[in-house]
């Protein structure tokens, strides 16, 4: 007799699309239930931006759902019957044309960091974006502070999964290894972790390796420099999705350092890793860990990021500390939990 799924398995099975159309009736045009999407993200799908894995991996969700998905960086009149728009402003284009060629079909409108807490309170595109709106999507619970009533109606929240390598290492001997994971740019603030190890002891064993990509010239010359002046700091540079998770997998500790998240995938990643994360205290960060995680330090806080380095390296408990304190989220972010959310927005729609 063949062995029984994995559990895992059957608590997603029940979530895929198996019923008649009448599930999803209200969206246009369906063929036997099937809802054909179309996915606007601001990069190229198939990169290792935020947006872009966001992107591929909901991509992936829906089909699994048993949906037609298509994705772009802007919609050109691609027959859909539902648009998902990452980036209230830079996807306002494509959301507006859509919404002007079919007035009945439903838009759902994803909102990044910069949407949060800097392009809703400056940008008209942006807002009209949500207006716009059937749905807004946000990917951490504090979210909804930053939005009005009629937004806040909308609002749903939808967490972002992660899964552990499928290759993984035994963490380094040789040194205390604390991984950052970051493209560079100034949002990301990625060079803190850099500059708070230039604080450690001597006798410290903390080696700092940054996976990301320099957006610009400018921090591909502050990286390169970097590497050069500090024997902590080493710049990997840009890695595919799978080394940068085995990197952070084996490393003991992590840190993301950013100025603004609109709900880190680095964050996702570290929960189900198990490895503990020292982040700046951000309501994006804060609306995955909860207000009262013990890693916080804060924005731009070189000095209290040391401490806490030398913290993690030097006390056990702490890391159990930190641990225990993502463990209770573990459940979170995993693959079933994100398929449900997008099963119950798709039933709303109905």
């Amino acid at each position: 007799m063949a062995d029984p799924p994995p559990a895992h398995s059957l608590r997603l099975q029940k979530f895929l699309h198996a019923g008649p159309a009448r599930h999803l009736g209200r969206l246009s045009n369906l063929r036997l239930g099937i809802v054909k999407v179309f996915i606007v993200t601001p990069e190229n799908p198939g990169g290792t931006s935020g947006n872009s894995i966001t992107a591929t991996r909901w991509a992936g969700i829906l089909r699994a759902l048993g949906h037609e998905v298509a994705l772009g960086t802007e919609w050109q009149d691609q027959k859909c019957n539902l648009l998902v728009a990452l980036h209230a402003r830079r996807s306002y284009s494509s959301i507006d044309r859509f919404r002007t060629a079919y007035a009945d079909h439903a838009v759902i409108v994803a909102l990044t960091g910069t949407d949060l807490y800097h392009d809703l309170q400056v940008s008209h595109e942006a807002r009209r974006s949500l207006v716009l709106a059937t749905r807004i999507i946000a990917l951490q619970n504090l979210a909804g502070a930053e939005l009005d009533a009629n937004d806040r109606d909308k609002l749903r929240i939808v967490y972002q999964s992660a899964k552990p390598p499928g290759q993984t290492e035994r963490p380094r001997d040789d040194c205390f290894e604390v991984s950052v994971l970051a493209h560079l740019r100034d949002v990301k603030d990625p060079l803190r972790a850099a500059s708070a190890s230039t604080a450690l002891p001597s006798q410290s064993r903390i080696a700092i390796h940054h996976a990301g990509k320099a957006m610009d010239p400018k921090w591909k010359a502050l990286a390169v420099e970097e590497s050069r002046i500090n024997p902590r700091y080493h710049w990997l540079g840009e890695q595919t999705h799978e080394q940068a998770i085995r990197l952070l997998a084996r490393s003991r500790l992590t840190v993301l350092s950013s100025l603004m998240e609109g709900g880190s995938s680095t964050i996702a990643e570290a929960v189900v890793c198990g490895v503990p994360i020292l982040c700046s205290k951000i309501s994006g960060n804060a609306g995955m860990l909860g207000p009262d995680y013990p890693g916080f330090f804060p924005v731009e806080g070189t000095a209290e990021l040391t401490a806490l380095l030398r913290r993690a390296e030097s006390d056990a408990n702490f890391l159990l500390t930190l641990r225990s304190a993502m463990e209770v989220f573990r459940s979170r972010f995993t693959p079933e939990r994100e398929a449900e959310s997008w099963m119950k927005l798709l039933q709303e729609l109905a």
